[in-house]
Parts: structure tokens; C-alpha cells; sequence
């Protein structure tokens, strides 16, 4: 069993209640510009906490630093992530990532060529998908 870990949300936003089933914050680090072409973002889930389904027009890297990372790209079996564990999700891949249902997880986001465009959210992940 995962140890429980204590989201500190303070500086943080809650994420946007549309694109996630549980919940999640956010608190952006460095917001892209015209010389940026970057945007980086700490997330904090709640236990059970996952975001929709959703691509990216560039590159999207995440980086775990607390908990455990359920990741799942379509047609593919979810992957558990641990702390210290980097996902690099390739442009144009239908995914979805979020904590595990026993503890919190944070993550780092990193959006690479934001002038692309951000996301593409798409449909909520089932209990079913995430619980496979």
C-alpha cells in the first residue's frame, strides 16, 4: 500500500471541474510567451482523481514527483509511474493521467511549442478504463 500523502494546495488553483473526474489543483510556474515557447505547471490529484481523455498539438513531458501516476494512452494497458518517473507523451496521442485510488499524486507538466496550441479535451474516463 502507497503511504498517504498530504496535498498541499497552497499558491494552487483548483483545475477546471469540466476536464476531471475527482479533484485537482493546479499552479502554474512559468506561463509561455512570445520568447517561451513553454508552459510548465505543477498538478496535485486527489486519491482517484484523473483527468479526460485529451491530445496535445506538441509534446507534452510529465514529470512525477509524488504518488503514483496512472497513465494511459489509448488501446495501450494503464501504466503505473512513480515518483521520479518522466512520461514523454509525442504529439497527437489520445491519453489520460491522474492519481492512483489509494493516495494523492503530484506532477509536474511541461507543454513544449505552446504556440501549437495546448490541449484537446475530450470524454470523461470510465471507472471501467480506469480501474482496468
Amino acid at each position: 500500500m502507497e503511504k498517504k500523502l498530504e496535498i498541499e494546495t497552497e499558491g494552487f488553483k483548483p483545475a477546471p471541474a469540466e476536464y476531471f473526474t475527482g479533484k485537482a489543483f493546479v499552479r502554474t510556474l512559468v506561463e509561455a510567451d512570445s520568447v517561451t515557447n513553454c508552459n510548465i505547471s505543477y498538478l496535485a490529484f486527489e486519491e482517484g482523481c484523473r483527468n479526460n481523455w485529451h491530445t496535445h498539438p506538441s509534446n507534452q513531458i510529465l514529470m512525477v514527483k509524488e504518488g503514483t501516476c496512472y497513465y494511459q494512452e489509448e488501446g495501450k494497458p494503464v501504466q503505473k509511474i512513480g515518483a521520479g518517473g518522466v512520461i514523454n507523451i509525442l504529439p497527437g496521442i489520445k491519453h489520460w493521467h491522474g492519481a492512483s485510488p489509494e493516495a494523492p499524486m503530484e506532477h509536474l507538466v511541461i507543454n513544449i511549442n505552446t504556440d501549437k496550441g495546448l490541449v484537446n479535451w475530450m470524454e470523461a474516463v470510465t471507472n471501467e478504463q480506469y480501474n482496468n
